[in-house]
């Protein structure tokens, strides 16, 4: 039985390299020191989060279907996510700015995709009317 491979040390925590690998069908072993890629520092919740994500192309509301949560629980894991593999979290993409409002338009496709909630997309539409 295969075993998962940890990224990070039990008892320190720390990032842990690889220094073996080995071909299953021919027995060559090669010695060196190898990094883990960023996902494999995600656990196995954020990994299933991930594919999860892909599966949806990135739609949040689809995601929200599929796992039964909020739109908020749905920024949140994937901001945590976004931590754990070293990048800011600037979730301020998704807002706009008082210099630069969405159209019309570009509030209805955020609605349309889910990158916004309903009340959301009322609030935008009111300050396009002012």
């Amino acid at each position: 039985m295969k075993k998962e491979v940890i990224s990070h040390c039990p008892v320190c925590h720390n990032e842990l390299t690889i220094t073996k690998l080995q071909c299953e069908k021919c027995q060559i072993e090669i010695s060196g020191e190898f990094h883990l890629s960023r996902l494999s520092l995600l656990t196995s919740e954020q990994l299933m989060f991930v594919e999860l994500f892909l599966k949806n192309h990135g739609n949040i509301k689809g995601i929200e279907k599929e796992m039964g949560v909020s739109y908020p629980t749905v920024k949140k894991m994937l901001s945590d996510i976004l931590i754990s593999l070293g990048f800011e979290d600037n979730d301020d993409y998704d807002d706009y700015s008082e210099d630069q409002p969405l159209t019309r338009q570009e509030v209805l496709e955020k609605l349309a995709n889910g990158e916004i909630s309903f009340s959301e997309s009322v609030e935008l539409l009111k300050k396009l009317k002012k």
